[in-house]
C-alpha cells in the first residue's frame, strides 16, 4: 500500500503546517510591508527637514505624521519618569545594584507604554493611521532619494 502524504508526515510536522497557515492569515497585513523591509539596497538617511518636506507637500499624510512624531515626545517623557521613579525606589529599598538596574530598565518600557498610552488619547491617534502615514512617507522618501517626481 501506498501512504498519501499527510500519513508520511509527523504528528507534529501536521501541526505545525496547521499553525504555520492560521498564524499566517492572522498576520497578512505583514505582506504589505514586505517591500519597504525586506530591501537589498537599503534608503538613504533622511533628516527632520525631509520629514517636514513630506508634512508641508502631502495635505493628508503630512498632518497625520507630524502628530504621530509628535507622540513620541510623550513617550521619552513616560519613560524618563518611568525609569528613574522605579529605579530610585529600587535603590531606596533593597540598595541592591542589580535590581535598580531591572527596575530602570522595567520602568523605562513600562513608561514608554504608558506615555504612548496618554499620547493615544490626548493626540487622539486612534482617529487616525499613523502607519499609513509612515508608509508614504517612505515611499515619496524612496521616489525622491532615487531622482523620481
Amino acid at each position: 500500500m501506498a501512504e498519501s502524504e499527510s500519513d508520511s508526515q509527523s504528528f507534529l510536522w501536521r501541526h505545525w503546517n496547521g499553525y504555520k497557515e492560521f498564524w499566517g492569515d492572522r498576520f497578512s497585513f505583514l505582506k504589505n510591508y514586505s517591500r519597504l523591509t525586506d530591501r537589498d539596497k537599503p534608503l538613504p538617511s533622511w533628516s527632520s527637514s525631509d520629514v517636514e518636506k513630506f508634512i508641508a507637500s502631502d495635505p493628508i499624510h503630512g498632518p497625520i505624521l507630524k502628530t504621530a512624531r509628535e507622540a513620541v515626545n510623550y513617550g521619552v517623557t513616560g519613560s524618563v519618569v518611568g525609569a528613574v521613579s522605579t529605579g530610585a525606589f529600587a535603590w531606596k529599598y533593597s540598595r541592591s545594584l542589580h535590581g535598580a538596574a531591572l527596575a530602570f530598565g522595567a520602568g523605562a518600557a513600562f513608561g514608554w507604554t504608558f506615555g504612548h498610552g496618554i499620547a493615544n488619547q490626548t493626540l487622539q491617534l486612534y482617529k487616525f493611521d499613523t502607519m499609513a502615514a509612515q508608509v508614504k512617507f517612505v515611499e515619496w522618501w524612496e521616489c525622491k532619494s532615487q531622482g523620481r517626481p
